[in-house]
């Protein structure tokens, strides 16, 4: 079941929603954990033996590595054992048949028999909820959060539906207070309903247009250098249109149970430097390679080429986290060395103004990256970075002129305007993210979801007033904060016209997507494949 399907929005969202709030406080974890589980095995009932069997088998090593005390031996040797366990199974899973293949590539070079190995399917979800997983064994043996004995709580994290399938990866610890003491309101609920409508939007209107664009793209056999470059560009919009998509309804759902999930993207496209990129982009995977990759093996500590070193890895074991393809390895491999050759040139990674040159620069580094990770292999890419390159024939091909439509051409310059504007509007409204620090890596800042002046424009009425400390998002801005509450002003409802139009446009943008949709009936998103 994915969000973008009739069936979870007129069934299954409705129905739990209705179970949720009509159900009492104390069973609402357990509820979540079924739903999650319904959720889940929807796609294959089998898979979800293998699911539960890794959440108890990281309960029960928590508490193992939680009873031996923090950052002992006998934790560590705990620890091992869980972390061991878990990639075994991770690897299995995702890396079994790259493996043996490539293994039979090189023993029938030598004139030897292949192994033979059936096909292993990949679960779905299986690379976010290991990554959560070890991620909370790990916090207890460093004692950044205690081991839980509620299996409920704990199973219902790592099952939580709105970030089970793509994302953020969470960390236990940053959410073990809200199973217990989450608020529902009503200024919540409704902010969690407009981010969903405008990751759906983002995904069903923008990033499926494009998909169209990009998929011919890349398939035709001699593309001319427009073509190359028409589908490198639909394809740099797709993917963030698609994932932020997913992420928006993830965190829109999650507000809508009372959870308040970290921010995932934060308008990477108007990076100047790939290490900004990197602060930008999936923060939520690249903070977790940071902390529990690049730290663990050694940062920064151990002497400038050691660091190099560590950045690279990380990155390439990144790439390699993504997928069993060597596109995705090369993909690793090159962001990695530009983050090492920025660090050895101390490239400014937090300008405070914007440099057209060099915010082109690191674009055309970006999408040159997006188009070893969209092609099916490596002489996919190598034929597209040819005609890119070539520069030759910069009109599209007959088969290319003939496929394209003018919704299709729209929706790339919508796609692209709407960057433009919210990244040049993001970079000139808000302090630039601070420097790193001495343990920072491929991600040099996390996201601060508590600075910010007082939220207006985007607030949802306060019909209830927020709690004290209450932190809200916008649909665009991220970050801000309510006071200790939230008052409605007698001018409120004139003076704040601006965010009414708003929410009646992204209203008519979701049913109008919803229309699309309904064409359609499924639309699986990119990151599913992770």
């Amino acid at each position: 079941m994915v969000f973008s399907s009739n069936v979870f929005l007129f069934l299954f969202l409705p129905i739990f929603l209705g179970l949720y709030y009509l159900s009492g406080q104390r069973y609402r974890n357990l509820l979540l954990l079924i739903a999650s589980y319904i959720f889940y095995a929807w796609w294959r009932i089998d898979f979800l033996a293998l699911f539960a069997g890794v959440t108890l088998w990281n309960y029960w090593i928590g508490l193992k590595v939680g009873a031996a005390g923090v950052r002992s031996k006998p934790a560590q040797r705990w620890l091992l054992l869980g972390v061991a366990i878990d990639l075994g199974i991770l690897g299995y899973f995702k890396y079994a048949n790259f493996g043996v293949d490539s293994l039979n590539a090189i023993m029938h070079s030598f004139g030897l028999e292949p192994f033979i190995l059936t096909h292993v399917l990949l679960p779905i979800g299986i690379s976010f909820y290991i990554f959560e997983s070890i991620s909370y064994i790990i916090d207890v043996y460093r004692g950044d959060t205690p081991a839980t004995r509620n299996l409920i709580d704990f199973a219902a994290f790592v099952a939580i539906f709105p970030h089970l399938i793509a994302g953020p990866v969470l960390r236990f610890r940053d959410l073990a207070d809200q199973f217990n003491n989450r608020t529902h309101t009503l200024d919540k609920f409704s902010e969690g309903a407009t981010r969903f409508m405008q990751g759906f939007i983002k995904k069903v209107f923008i990033a499926d247009t494009l998909a169209v664009v990009a998929d011919h793209c890349f398939a035709l056999q001699h593309p001319t250098t427009g073509d190359a470059w028409l589908g490198a560009l639909a394809y740099t919009a797709q993917l963030y249109f698609d994932f932020s998509g997913y992420s928006d309804m993830a965190i829109g759902l999650g507000l809508m149970m009372g959870f308040r999930f970290m921010e995932n993207f934060k308008q990477p496209y108007i990076s100047q430097s790939i290490t900004e990129f990197w602060r930008r982009w999936h923060i939520s995977l690249s903070t977790w390679l940071r902390d529990y990759l690049y730290i663990t093996l050694g940062g920064n500590r151990k002497g400038t080429l050691i660091t190099y070193r560590n950045l690279f890895l990380t990155m390439l074991l990144g790439g390699l986290w993504h997928g069993a393809n060597l596109t995705y390895i090369v993909w690793g491999a090159w962001h990695g060395m530009w983050l090492a050759i920025e660090k050895a040139l101390g490239i400014n990674t937090s300008p405070r103004r914007f440099n057209p040159i060099r915010w082109a620069l690191t674009f055309l580094l970006v999408i040159m990256g997006w188009v070893i990770f969209r092609a099916e292999n490596l002489h996919v890419a190598a034929r597209m970075y040819g005609a890119m390159f070539s520069f030759g024939e910069w009109s599209l091909s007959e088969l290319n002129r003939a496929s394209l439509t003018g919704l299709q051409v729209a929706t790339l310059v919508l796609a692209y305007a709407t960057l433009a504007f919210f990244g040049l509007r993001d970079f000139y409204s808000k302090p630039p993210a601070p420097k790193a620090t001495p343990a920072d890596g491929p991600a040099t800042a996390q996201p601060d979801l508590t600075q910010g002046a007082a939220l207006t424009r985007f607030n949802p009425p306060g019909l209830i007033k927020a709690a004290p400390g209450e932190v809200a998002s916008s649909i665009h801005e991220p970050g801000y904060s309510v006071g200790q509450e939230a008052q409605v002003q007698p001018a409120y409802w004139v003076a704040d016209w601006p965010r009414y139009v708003m929410r009646a446009l992204v209203l008519l943008l979701f049913i109008a997507s919803i229309l699309k949709l309904s064409a359609q009936s499924f639309s699986p998103f990119l990151y599913f494949q992770f």
